[in-house]
């Protein structure tokens, strides 16, 4: 299996990056986090405001255990608040917050980007574990099928990856936008969070990169083993 060992130098500098992209959220987070903003509104409090101005005060917001795990669930129609952010006044917590809750919108507005990113979650799902087997099961059995399933398979993560970068985008935008809007921050407390949801944002960038230069790992694979 040394041919496929000696492919991972490529992985390293998606590695390096995503590395300091998580050094970055949580730096960012950390310092942005520490003071309250002059209004006292909680990460709670914004998400609140941002869903019930924009329609949609049937969305829930609930607390969640762990560091910077926030997320809306579609489903649920829950926002789900990390420890550090549901009760947190500080501009940091506030961005993350709006950020969720501008997810919510998307799906109130019918985003395209977040549709075609729902629409392949379930090959994304199976292929990021298949891909890689199927490959190298083509490459052992000589089957151009097993090889080309798993490249296609690869692709659809890819593919999702890139969808994510404006649909997280997006959020963010429309969080600002919000926030300001409603003048639930300062300006300079406004930019706090604006760095907070940039830092995010290069962790998904990272994981792009990843994917990315995953594809041409798998590709050059097939191309040593076949020569």
């Amino acid at each position: 299996m040394y041919y496929y060992d000696s492919t991972f130098i490529i992985l390293i500098p998606a590695i390096i990056f995503s590395l300091i992209a998580q050094f970055m959220v949580k730096s960012t987070f950390d310092k942005y986090s520490k003071e309250r903003n002059s209004r006292g509104i909680t990460g709670a409090d914004a998400a609140r405001e941002i869903l019930d101005r924009n329609g949609l005060s049937h969305i829930r917001i609930e607390r969640v255990s762990g560091s910077l795990t926030d997320h809306y669930d579609p489903r649920a129609n829950v926002i789900r608040l990390s420890d550090d952010v549901y009760g947190n006044a500080s501009a940091a917590a506030v961005g993350v917050a709006a950020h969720e809750a501008g997810h919510a919108v998307q799906y109130a507005v019918g985003y395209s980007p977040i549709k075609l990113r729902n629409a392949i979650i379930p090959v994304t799902r199976f292929g990021s574990g298949l891909s890689t087997p199927l490959v190298l099961l083509g490459l052992l059995f000589s089957s151009d099928l097993f090889i080309t399933i798993g490249i296609l398979l690869f692709c659809a993560v890819v593919l999702f990856q890139a969808v994510t970068l404006p649909v997280e985008f997006d959020a963010s935008n429309r969080a600002i936008k919000s926030l300001r809007s409603a003048h639930l921050l300062e300006d300079d407390e406004l930019n706090g969070a604006r760095k907070v949801l940039i830092a995010a944002a290069l962790t998904y960038v990272a994981a792009m990169i990843s994917a990315l230069l995953s594809l041409v790992r798998l590709l050059l694979i097939v191309n040593r083993r076949r020569r």
